[in-house]
């Protein structure tokens, strides 16, 4: 396994779309692992490919307190949402930066396991915003996208700042 390099806000890597994901092979079960130790290692909730400048559908999460209950979403599809949450939150790719954005409640996701079978989970509370979340990463959306344009003219700024910073 390997850690990644997580694409920053506001590259323009990230609005890339994600291709599906058409066969799962090693090079999907090595991405997958070298994903999850780097979401373990950030340390974050959850990862998308595309915050690794890989463009394919693939997503993995631990929402768990001991990081022990990892979950990979392969073409994950919302399909019914419901319910509507506003919570605070953060991104790998978007450093120190937390605001809060709406979400639906409650989702379904349906999806391929690593083995390739199709799933579906429903789910809400703080799984549902993750998944949310790193589905909007494959649709090239970062959590900011949701905000104003003040605000997001403001995170730049502030993250062009922090680089001047420590470069």
């Amino acid at each position: 396994m390997a850690l990644l390099p997580i694409l920053r806000f506001p590259d323009v890597r990230l609005k890339k779309v994600a291709a599906p994901v058409s066969n799962i092979d090693e090079s999907i079960r090595k991405l997958v692992a070298d994903m999850a130790e780097t979401m373990y290692e950030a340390p974050g909730i959850g990862l998308a490919a595309t915050q690794v400048d890989v463009h394919k559908q693939v997503v993995v999460i631990d929402i768990s307190e001991e990081k022990n209950d990892l979950r990979v979403f392969i073409n994950p599809r919302l399909e019914n949402h419901d319910g509507s949450q506003t919570g605070e939150e953060g991104c790998l790719s978007v450093p120190g930066i937390y605001d809060k954005v709406e979400r639906a409640e409650r989702v379904t996701v349906h999806y391929l396991d690593l083995d390739g079978k199709p799933q579906s989970l429903a789910a809400d509370g703080l799984l549902a915003v993750c998944i949310q979340h790193e589905l909007d990463h494959l649709n090239g959306m970062v959590f900011v996208d949701h905000l104003s344009q003040l605000k997001q003219a403001r995170i730049k700024n502030k993250l062009a700042k922090q680089a001047r910073v420590t470069a």
